[in-house]
């Protein structure tokens, strides 16, 4: 346990198959659906955004398509390299940096972000410590008035009702990826142990994700310097509730006095 926590599991794990496996697992219309949400929460004119374990740049492209001047931040290289060329081919211009989300303050970012997002459920992967860390960085950019927006499947009120550690294996783009499950209650974590297999090459790891109850997410971000707190479910805008697929939390700054 010590070496993995001086040493995160992320930080090696999204390297070229994964982060393929993720780019083909996720259908446009999705990215379409949550980039409509964000508009609609925090977005209604054109502004600054900080779009922080970016992957390979899904909402960040879609948004800067839309008009919004992005700021991508992710830990693999591999993603930011294929970002950026995607943005070349489509004629966007983001701006793409390698960063990792626990050590925002050592990235050269501005503060007067009008939003920040934290997507894909990258939210659960700090330790706590570095989770509370991680807010206060993000409030000390965001512009007043501004909005960040935290997406996970993994608060307990999603992940816990009926969970089922046992995984069926999924194969996207050619790309195979098996899943052993377990729950750590003393530590509130959920691990998996993933093999992501392409015909002879392989990569593996096991993921660590940090639970929390809604309520709790809710008073480190306030305690970080948010003034209000919304979930939602959906990105229909549907309330969040026990049981809910995912929860999409939307933590507003206060206007300046």
């Amino acid at each position: 346990m010590t070496s993995a926590a001086q040493h995160p599991w992320y930080l090696d794990f999204f390297t070229e198959l994964p982060n393929a496996l993720w780019r083909a697992a996720v259908p446009p219309d999705q990215t379409t659906a949550e980039v409509d949400f964000l508009e609609r929460v925090a977005l209604p004119i054109p502004g600054r955004v900080l779009d922080v374990a970016c992957g390979s740049g899904r909402h960040a492209l879609e948004l800067a398509r839309r008009g919004h001047r992005v700021t991508g931040v992710d830990v693999s290289v591999e993603a930011i390299e294929f970002a950026r060329a995607t943005a070349r081919a489509q004629d966007l211009r983001p701006d793409l940096v390698v960063g990792d989300m626990a050590r925002l303050t050592e990235v050269q970012l501005t503060p007067g972000y009008r939003l920040i997002t934290c997507l894909g459920n990258a939210f659960g992967y700090l330790p706590h410590e570095q989770t509370v860390q991680f807010l206060a960085d993000t409030r000390g950019l965001v512009d007043p008035g501004g909005s960040l927006v935290i997406d996970t499947g993994f608060a307990a009120e999603s992940l816990l009702p009926g969970l089922q550690l046992e995984e069926e294996p999924v194969t996207f783009g050619g790309i195979e990826m098996i899943s052993v499950n377990s729950y750590d209650p003393a530590r509130s974590r959920y691990l998996t142990d993933m093999t992501v297999r392409r015909g002879t090459e392989q990569h593996r790891a096991t993921a660590v994700q940090h639970v929390y109850t809604s309520a709790e997410i809710a008073r480190m971000i306030m305690t970080a310097g948010y003034g209000s707190v919304e979930m939602y479910g959906d990105v229909d805008g549907s309330p969040y509730r026990w049981g809910s697929r995912r929860l999409l939390l939307v933590a507003r700054a206060g206007a300046a006095s």
